[in-house]
């Protein structure tokens, strides 16, 4: 059997979780069948059952485009060139809408299978309108149209599933829940520290830890937000990069100005780092927090949880699914619009809720110790790349005749 995958993001281009679940997936899979990636980029790896080649995005084509038009541009483009190879494999498999597109023409233009990963719905991003202005209805279009014509569809949580019920026209047999993973050997407490000092964090205090893109969908000016809250000794290292627009990214820049000119311990790394730097950042950190307003599953909760690292995080999405309120972590409740954009109701409630559960684990050792421990545990337990490899390959077998 062979998959191909169309992706945007694949090593060295990952900075979101769709692009992790993406590079572990591939990698387990190629020890069960062949494996073809066509991405965004300018990869070229040909191994015995694995093989990459990238597409570059950029286009002198689009020079003159709209700025918040050239990404779908650039998109579509891609897409097409991703075609022009021959395509000789028995299922096509999708990931984010940025792919969604190459994938409707190999299933119409090849005949093959569609599979659709739903790393995330573009119907609750309506901030991707501040990226994409009328682009955001292109994106739109396209992920409808392929998922309404995919063979089957995987969601990364049972509340992933619902969502795609919710505002998709699907047959819910075609809809099935296979949950994200975690490579158990890489992500595993470290006594490395040299991260620590290359930033600039005290080993000598607590620190609580945030990883992730600067995106609405991450809410990380949530966190910020909750520093004033925050108990004054405990450091705030924020791990946060790749702004989804200029607007944000000085939002950001401002919010985290403002919270500095009261307290030295906030430390910003705007750029993302390495995954070995990542690794033991969450190991020593005593406290990772996650306030996404949107999230699926959630991948950086069971990265943070395999370093035997405690978690508060929002109770939204698939989140909680993945943190059991309590026991490996606190789920912090929020009240979100019911209509687009989903913020906070009480934005400063949400912040000082934030505040509260990361100081009632920064100031129980023993409770956050346990945590850390019966997270990494869970993660063993439910999140491991070999059996989620085999449930993709078990599911590709039921569309191919």
């Amino acid at each position: 059997m062979k998959a191909l995958f169309f992706t945007r993001e694949f090593p060295p281009y990952v900075y979101g979780g769709a692009g992790v679940h993406v590079e572990y997936l591939a990698e387990e899979l190629a020890k069960l069948i062949n494996v073809d990636v066509r991405s965004f980029g300018d990869q070229d790896v040909k191994d015995e059952h694995l093989t990459v080649k990238g597409f570059p995005y950029e286009n002198s084509i689009f020079d003159n485009s709209d700025p918040k038009l050239k990404a779908i541009l650039q998109t579509l483009s891609t897409g097409i060139h991703m075609n022009a190879d021959p395509i000789d494999a028995d299922v096509v498999h999708c990931h984010t809408w940025y792919a969604h597109f190459a994938g409707i023409m190999a299933k119409l233009c090849y005949g093959i299978p569609l599979v659709i990963t739903t790393h995330s719905l573009e119907p609750l991003r309506p901030w991707k309108r501040e990226q994409l202005g009328n682009g955001y209805d292109a994106s739109s279009w396209i992920e409808k149209t392929a998922i309404e014509m995919a063979d089957a569809l995987i969601a990364v949580s049972e509340e992933t599933k619902v969502d795609v019920l919710k505002y998709f026209n699907v047959d819910e047999e075609k809809v099935k829940v296979i949950y994200n993973g975690i490579n158990l050997q890489q992500y595993i407490k470290t006594s490395s520290t040299d991260t620590l000092d290359t930033y600039g964090v005290d080993k000598s205090k607590p620190y609580v830890l945030f990883v992730g893109r600067i995106t609405r969908q991450k809410g990380i000016i949530h966190l910020v937000n909750a520093i004033k809250y925050i108990d004054p000794d405990t450091q705030i290292v924020l791990c946060a990069g790749a702004p989804d627009t200029k607007e944000i990214g000085i939002e950001m820049e401002q919010a985290v100005n403002e919270v500095q000119k009261t307290r030295d311990n906030v430390i910003w790394i705007d750029k993302m780092v390495a995954k070995e730097e990542i690794i033991q950042l969450y190991s020593h950190a005593d406290v990772f927090c996650c306030p996404s307003i949107y999230e699926p599953f959630g991948i950086i909760n069971i990265e943070a949880m395999a370093c035997d690292t405690a978690v508060v995080a929002s109770a939204v999405g698939g989140i909680k699914e993945v943190v059991v309120d309590g026991e490996t972590g606190i789920l912090v409740p929020v009240k979100q619009q019911k209509t687009a954009p989903f913020e906070p109701v009480n934005p400063n409630k949400f912040a000082k809720d934030l505040a509260d559960g990361i100081n009632k684990l920064i100031e129980n050792k023993e409770l956050r110790e346990s945590m850390a421990k019966k997270g990494r545990k869970r993660v063993e337990e439910y999140f491991d790349w070999i059996s989620i490899a085999k449930q993709t390959e078990e599911l590709y077998k039921t569309l191919i005749k």
